[in-house]
C-alpha cells in the first residue's frame, strides 16, 4: 500500500519509519503544515495518515474528503466539532477513522478500565479517578486518550455523571464527578492510570508507553484495514470498530 502522511512532527516521522521498515508498504508523500494541500495531493495513495494539530486538520479536511482517499486521523483536540466532522465525512461518501491513541496496548488498557468501572458500579464504597502524564510539548490538556477513558468510565459506571479536569479551591469534588488529572513533564511519551479506592482497598490500572512505535504501527494497521472497507462501507470509524473485528 501507498500512504500519504500529513504532518512531519514526532508521530509523522515515526509513522514514516514504521512504513519504511514494513517491507510491504511505502510512503508516497509527506506533507507538512506549510504545504498547500489540495485533493490532487493524494493522487496515487491508498490511504492518508494525519498527525498534525487541530487547526491544520480542520483546514485540510475539505481537500482530504474531496480526494476520495480514506484517512486515518491521530490528531486530537477537535472533539467540540466532532459531530460536524462526522456529518461532513458521511455527506462526502468518504472514510475516516479517528483515534486519540492507536496503540494496541493502550486500547486493551482502556477496555480493562471500562470493565473495572462497570464492576465497581454497584458498590458505593469504591471511588474512581483518572490521571495522565505527557511531555511538555503536548498541546491538548487533558489528553485525548484520557478523555476517551473518561467517557468509557461514565458509560460503564452509573454513579459518575460528569468529567472534571480542573478543581477550584473553593469547593469539593462532588461524588458524581469523575476527576481527570493531567501532568506535563519532560519527555514522557505517555502514561495513563485509573485509580480505584475504598477504605479497605486500592486498585491501580496503568499503561506506560515506552516509545512511539506502538502508536505508529497501530495507525498503519488501522489505515490498511480502512482502505479495505472504503469501497464497500465508507463512513466514520473509530479504533473500536477496527479492534472489534480483530478481537472477534
Amino acid at each position: 500500500m501507498k500512504f500519504t502522511l500529513v504532518g512531519n512532527g514526532r508521530m509523522g516521522r515515526q509513522v514514516d519509519s514504521v512504513v519504511g521498515q514494513s517491507g510491504i508498504h511505502e510512503v508516497a508523500a509527506v506533507l507538512d503544515v506549510d504545504t498547500l494541500i489540495t485533493p490532487e495531493s493524494f493522487q496515487g495513495s491508498d490511504a492518508i495518515i494525519d498527525f498534525t494539530v487541530r487547526d491544520a486538520f480542520l483546514a485540510n479536511l475539505p481537500a482530504i474528503l474531496a480526494s476520495g482517499v480514506p484517512v486515518v486521523v491521530g490528531t486530537t483536540g477537535w472533539d467540540d466539532v466532532r459531530e460536524e466532522v462526522v456529518s461532513r465525512v458521511k455527506a462526502a461518501g468518504a472514510s475516516l477513522l479517528y483515534s486519540a491513541n492507536f496503540s494496541l496496548g493502550v486500547n486493551i488498557f482502556l477496555r480493562t478500565v471500562r470493565e473495572a468501572a462497570r464492576l465497581i458500579s454497584p458498590f458505593e464504597q469504591f471511588d474512581i479517578a483518572f490521571a495522565e502524564q505527557h511531555h511538555t510539548g503536548k498541546a491538548d490538556f487533558p489528553s485525548g486518550t484520557a478523555l476517551r477513558a473518561a467517557d468509557m468510565i461514565l458509560s460503564a459506571n452509573s454513579r459518575k455523571k460528569t468529567i472534571t479536569a480542573q478543581l477550584s479551591p473553593d469547593r469539593k469534588l462532588a461524588p458524581e464527578e469523575l476527576q481527570v488529572a493531567a501532568i506535563r513533564l519532560g519527555s514522557v511519551f505517555g502514561k495513563h492510570s485509573a485509580f480505584i479506592d475504598s477504605e479497605s482497598d486500592e486498585i491501580m490500572i496503568s499503561h506506560t508507553a515506552k516509545n512511539r512505535s506502538g502508536f505508529a504501527l497501530g495507525a498503519v494497521e488501522a489505515a490498511a484495514w480502512l482502505a479495505g472497507r472504503h469501497k464497500t462501507a465508507p463512513g466514520f470509524y473509530t479504533m473500536d470498530d477496527f479492534l472489534n473485528e480483530r478481537f472477534s
